[in-house]
């Protein structure tokens, strides 16, 4: 199925109809927010947050060819359209429908809970946002039925829900969940499951409509919105910690073995992002930098173990382009002047199609990564990963194992996970009996020993 990213929050300034607005069209230049002078931005800058401010400070755009400011919440090329114009919604309708009459069948719609702005608020989820988003379903749902909404909706947990909508009025279909991708990239650099784990029971206890796409990188940067009342509740400094995590990989923290880089980072705030492709992150390049085979041994197992979490969680696993062949950073960014003031360029490097000539290869890294890969597809075709399989977390008796459980009919999966790099102990003696592992082995869950970083799968 061939899925394509549809913007909903802004054209770019060089649209047609962004250059028909330049131009002196009025019918064109409603499709945006212009002003004349900054009375009403300056008010709009009072309320609503700034996405990027170091590299695209500020909210406005000052627009030399219509002498008028114009709203671009991102950069200043990516105009944001007005949805308050009924003309945009019904274009942007007809650009959907075209898009899915030639075939696309699955939906990225960006940036959705900017899409409508009212004064004197945030700009943020606002209750429009969700009934041009309801409206947009409604009309795929007659036109084109078989087409899959999926959002990208970059916000606190408590906002995700509404994005669902309700069974009686959908909205997506399925939502990227990024709180637990920068959960599990959290537990990995703390060797501490517990605030994972209680996102995770936080997502559980949503209404069955909700389904998550769950992966672990993606083409943007880690931002690390941690819930702070869970973080406090657990004594963890909130500021302290999200400056551990980026520092730790960006690699500038003792024991580090990741490489990265900081995005978007204010000195004002202590605020900042992390960059970087899952190899790299989990300390493939470093170990190989340094020719260390332990190291590389080790960082392998992080990268197995935070893929096999990722598929075992309740939704869709989706694997980023590169991973399945160990594609470390793109460097070679910093030499291109285009590309050198955005640090997400990081890992949005061009696919090495040497390296996935070595896929096939065994004992090559990209031959490790590939066949571990293929182990989480026969992972998946278990019957505990149905659709209305009931799954939930366990208590293992140790903040560095993470427990999960799968049950459908008399069949259960249980996943227990290893964050550290020693080996520990877990003890789930509430779910009581005999288990197996995938090769026959017996195991008792009252008293389990797990290596490092390891990911064991037992069944009964």
């Amino acid at each position: 199925s061939l899925c394509l990213d549809f913007v909903m929050n802004h054209t770019a300034s060089t649209h047609r109809w962004a250059m028909a607005a330049k131009a002196g069209d009025p019918w064109f230049q409603a499709y945006y927010h212009l002003y004349e002078d900054r009375t009403i931005p300056d008010q709009y800058e009072q309320t609503v947050p700034q996405v990027f401010p170091n590299t695209a400070p500020g909210n406005f755009t000052w627009c030399e060819e219509m002498h008028k400011w114009v709203l671009t919440t991102f950069h200043d090329y990516q105009w944001d359209l007005n949805y308050g114009n009924p003309a945009v919604f019904v274009d942007m309708t007809k650009s959907i429908l075209h898009l899915a009459n030639l075939g696309v069948e699955v939906f990225r719609i960006d940036a959705v809970p900017y899409i409508w702005k009212q004064l004197g608020t945030t700009c943020r989820n606002l209750p429009q946002v969700h009934t041009i988003v309801r409206m947009l379903r409604m009309v795929l749902e007659c036109v084109c039925p078989a087409v899959v909404l999926k959002g990208e909706v970059v916000m606190a947990p408590k906002e995700l829900a509404a994005y669902f909508g309700t069974p009686e009025k959908p909205e997506c279909h399925m939502l990227y969940n990024v709180s637990t991708m920068v959960n599990l990239w959290g537990a990995l650099a703390s060797r501490d499951t517990r605030l994972l784990k209680a996102q995770l029971d936080a997502l559980h206890a949503l209404p069955d409509n909700c389904w998550f796409v769950n992966y672990l990188r993606c083409h943007d940067d880690i931002g690390w919105g941690l819930d702070e009342a869970v973080e406090n509740r657990l004594g963890i400094d909130p500021q302290k910690h999200k400056e551990y995590l980026y520092h730790f990989y960006e690699g500038n923290f003792p024991g580090s073995w990741a490489k990265g880089e900081l995005y978007n980072y204010d000195p004002a705030t202590g605020d900042a992002r992390s960059c970087g492709t899952t190899t790299s992150l989990c300390g493939v390049e470093q170990a190989l930098e340094k020719d260390d085979k332990t190291a590389l041994d080790y960082a392998v197992k992080r990268d197995l173990l935070l893929h096999t979490a990722m598929a075992f969680l309740q939704g869709f696993p989706m694997l980023n382009c590169g991973d399945e062949i160990a594609q470390l950073n793109g460097w070679d960014y910093k030499n291109d002047p285009d590309r050198v003031e955005d640090s997400r360029n990081l890992h949005r490097s061009k696919f090495n199609w040497e390296d996935a000539k070595q896929r096939t290869q065994k004992g090559t890294l990209q031959n490790q990564l590939w066949q571990g890969m293929e182990q989480l597809r026969q992972m998946r075709a278990d019957p505990c990963f149905a659709p209305d399989a009931w799954v939930t977390t366990w208590d293992s008796h140790n903040p560095g194992v993470l427990a999960l459980v799968r049950k459908r009919g008399e069949e259960t999966l249980v996943g227990l996970f290893n964050f550290t790099e020693y080996p520990a102990g877990a003890s789930l003696d509430a779910l009581g009996g005999e288990y197996h592992t995938p090769e026959g082995t017996s195991v008792w869950l009252a008293d389990v020993e797990l290596e490092p970083y390891q990911a064991l799968l037992v069944h009964r």
